[in-house]
């Protein structure tokens, strides 16, 4: 098992930057503090699995990534950006697969693709060129002008992922995105997302919290505990033996059973 930890990073941007960091960041409701003096850095290319359990802290730092709210203290930036202060700045650079699939009813599942093309301004040519291969890559080849009435759980599912990588975005957000299918339909859904982010190059974040799933899913498997602490960072490789796998998930169940 091998723990990092994380190191200030330079004010200006360049390739050895991190693609999303936290410093001395803090989150508060109220009297309720989600993240307290987190520090945590993810580089371009990687591929996290943020896991805890359901409160502490990791969907406050999922909606701090994606702007949809700023930290109380501290700061977060995203490709050297602050993504609350500059939300517009990130369209297109950015996709989120959410935990229900947020398909439009009234859209076949390649019109539902297309969504966030249309939003960027790509042609129609394009965007239908596009939505068509990632369908097609996404084992939904002949479902293209079905709606979402018509397709299982797990194929909704795969058209939100279509719509995510369509757009190309260099960063890719999940929430939990498998969360509400059978085990057998996630752990199919979550081997060909990891597979698809590898093969393109994404940086990716991947909430969840399931250990199966972290370990399915991550590179890099960063433990939380409430409120957002850092409890483990954990690389994971393909040459990280059996037994030592088996080592890390023990120490991780531990920590999440304390």
């Amino acid at each position: 098992m091998t723990e990092r930890h994380s190191q200030p990073a330079a004010t200006a941007r360049d390739e050895a930057a991190p693609e999303i960091q936290f410093r001395n960041v803090s989150k508060r409701f109220g009297t309720l503090t989600a993240v307290d003096h987190l520090n945590l850095e993810i580089g371009k290319g990687e591929l996290v699995a943020l896991l805890g359990k359901t409160g502490c802290g990791k969907s406050t730092m999922f909606n701090m990534i994606a702007g949809l709210m700023e930290p109380t203290e501290g700061a977060v930036t995203v490709m050297g950006r602050v993504p609350f202060r500059e939300f517009d700045w990130f369209r297109g650079k950015m996709a989120i697969v959410f935990q229900n699939d947020r398909l439009l009813p009234w859209r076949t599942a390649v019109r539902n693709v297309e969504l966030g093309l249309e939003m960027l301004g790509i042609s129609a040519g394009e965007r239908r060129a596009r939505a068509l291969r990632w369908l097609e890559t996404l084992g939904l080849k002949g479902h293209e002008n079905d709606y979402p009435y018509a397709l299982s759980g797990g194929m909704r599912q795969r058209v939100s992922i279509a719509r995510a990588f369509a757009t190309d975005a260099e960063l890719l957000l999940c929430d939990e995105p498998f969360s509400a299918l059978d085990e057998m339909t996630s752990a199919r859904l979550r081997t060909e997302f990891a597979r698809l982010v590898r093969d393109t190059g994404k940086t990716a974040v991947f909430i969840t919290h399931s250990i199966n799933e972290a370990f399915d899913i991550g590179d890099r498997i960063v433990v939380l505990k409430r409120p957002a602490e850092i409890a483990h960072d954990i690389q994971i490789t393909p040459d990280t033996p059996d037994h030592e796998r088996e080592r890390i998930r023990a120490v991780i169940h531990h920590s999440l059973s304390a």
